[in-house]
């Protein structure tokens, strides 16, 4: 059995390490790369539903043992979602940053707005880690 991917193909990536999966509404998290960075994930600042962000608008924040680092909107859309979980559950971003760690859910103002992101390879590449 394959082991999954460290960056999967069927999302969209941001230069400040935040993923979208395409839907609607679309998923947003933050990436392995970024939640290792980081380290234990002790606390999620995150939106209540209802506002819209501007791509590469500040949503929230992720606070590690280590540092404070501030989350980034990957495409603009309105919170139509919060993963209330990640209050009692930080650490869902480190065990789980494509499944139970998502952060919030966009409804996307236009198919267009993933057209600036990066594909998983395109990632790896910006961060060193191609293969």
């Amino acid at each position: 059995m394959k082991a999954p991917a460290m960056y999967p193909d069927d999302l969209r990536y941001s230069k400040t390490h935040e993923w979208i999966r395409p839907g609607d509404p679309a998923t947003v998290g933050i990436t392995h790369y970024a939640q290792d960075e980081l380290g234990d994930v002790v606390y999620v600042e995150l939106p209540n539903v209802g506002p819209t962000f501007k791509a590469g608008e500040k949503f929230g924040s992720v606070e590690s043992v280590k540092t404070v680092s501030d989350l980034y909107a990957p495409a603009r859309g309105e919170v139509a979602e919060v993963n209330t979980a990640l209050a009692d559950h930080p650490e869902h971003v480190n065990s789980s940053p494509y499944g139970e760690g998502w952060m919030i859910k966009l409804r996307l103002s236009g198919p267009s707005e993933l057209d600036t992101l990066m594909d998983a390879q395109a990632y790896e590449q910006s961060i060193g880690q191609a293969h």
